[in-house]
């Protein structure tokens, strides 16, 4: 019958053939605890031959202090497990013992005594951030409802006027024992120390300074003087930047406010118009002084060159006429007499003895009479007659054309 047959029994061939009943708990601590007492070099002694009371009495002491062997091992594993910690990237871990500052560890795995030793952890790299003046929080939409606090906001400048500011400022810590006991709440001194250099800083402003061109100025200044009053307490935080969220008047007075800097825009406004007017007309006018300043300085020369012409001229003329009165003369009154009719519109033909019609185009006589200047009375000749009918209305007879010549001619002599 095979050996794992039904009615066979447990024939297990690995047993040698016995019955394999659980394991008797007593049994298994007594052996455990023989092992660790081999161990510490402890052993059984006596051998087996002890009476019954000790043999009865041995294998449960035996029992009791294996056990108590597997607590201390289990409390020492987690007592290791409990002194063992570990400190992050950007963190600092500050020990303290009995409550005392000990060190501050960087970050990687370290070792405390538990429970002496306590570890603080405290982040050095995060950028925190305090709101000075608001605060804002969850609103119904996208944007963050903010709302004011006068109690920080509003601040008096040095021509006695009322601003309300709103400053945010973002910090983080440098020194993490100075952190943690130098002052008690970090936080709440930031801010109060924050808005002590704002109210500083305001004071010594003007309103118009504070709202328009000078707001880069007062954040730096903020800066500045907030962390040397940080540094001067031993807070251990490093302000990284002060923003300027907003610089008005009180909700009070922005309509007359508003009213006051559309008032000054427009007169900035009509200024530079007044600027940009003056800046076109002065050169132009500057421009035609001296245009005319040189016309006339030109004018002047022309008038003395002319007259200095005039009398050089008269007297080379009476130079001439001392010399040779009668053709000088003569020779006056002929270019007077040219210089005459060269700019009238009649016409003197002498047609005396001869047949030939003349004709004469006037239209072109009048526009060549016109053209010429005073000085260029020479350059009209008689060219400008053609052949015409005699019986042309603008013919005259030659012979009461030399008697007036003469009558001219009479009358200038006797004058």
């Amino acid at each position: 019958m095979a050996w794992n047959e039904p009615g066979g029994g447990n024939r297990d061939p690995w047993s040698g053939g016995r019955d394999q009943g659980p394991p008797d708990l007593d049994e298994v601590v007594r052996k455990l605890s023989d092992r660790f007492n081999n161990l510490l070099g402890g052993g059984r002694r006596g051998g087996g031959s002890s009476s019954g009371g000790s043999g009865d009495a041995g294998p449960s002491g035996s029992g009791l202090a294996g056990i108590g062997l597997i607590v201390g091992i289990i409390a020492l594993i987690g007592w290791l497990i409990a002194s063992i910690y570990i400190v992050n990237e950007g963190e600092r871990g500050v020990v303290l013992r009995f409550g005392r500052y000990l060190e501050t560890t960087l970050p990687g795995p370290h070792l405390r005594l538990f429970p002496i030793d306590q570890v603080e952890i405290v982040n050095v790299e995060q950028r925190r951030f305090q709101e000075i003046g608001y605060r804002s929080g969850a609103g119904g939409g996208r944007q963050p409802a903010i709302r004011s606090v006068p109690k920080e906001a509003l601040m008096l400048t040095q021509d006695e006027n009322i601003v309300d500011v709103r400053l945010a400022v973002q910090y983080q810590i440098k020194d993490p024992r100075a952190y943690l006991f130098n002052i008690l709440e970090a936080e709440a001194v930031l801010v109060q120390v924050v808005e002590s250099a704002t109210r500083e800083t305001i004071g010594k402003s003007t309103m118009d300074f504070v709202l328009t061109e000078g707001r880069s100025d007062i954040v730096a200044d903020i800066r500045t003087l907030s962390q040397s009053i940080l540094d001067q307490y031993g807070a251990g935080l490093q302000i990284i930047t002060v923003v300027l969220q907003d610089a008005q008047p009180p909700e009070e007075v922005q309509d007359a406010f508003a009213d006051a800097i559309k008032a000054r825009e427009d007169e900035q406004r009509q200024k530079n118009e007044a600027e940009a007017y003056s800046n076109e007309v002065i050169p132009r006018a500057r421009g035609q002084a001296a245009r005319r300043l040189q016309e006339s300085s030109a004018y002047k020369e022309q008038v003395v060159a002319q007259a200095q012409g005039e009398a050089s001229r008269f007297e080379q003329l009476l130079t001439a006429y001392q010399q040779a009165p009668e053709i000088t003369r003569e020779r006056l009154y002929l270019e007077t007499l040219e210089s005459v009719l060269s700019r009238v519109s009649k016409v003197l033909v002498d047609v005396k003895g001869t047949n030939n019609l003349l004709y004469l185009p006037l239209d072109r006589l009048l526009k060549s009479s016109e053209a010429p200047s005073a000085g260029d009375v020479r350059t009209t000749g008689g060219s400008l007659l053609e052949t015409l009918p005699a019986s042309s209305s603008t013919s005259v007879d030659g012979s009461a054309a030399a008697t007036r010549l003469r009558d001219l001619n009479r009358s200038r002599e006797v004058r």
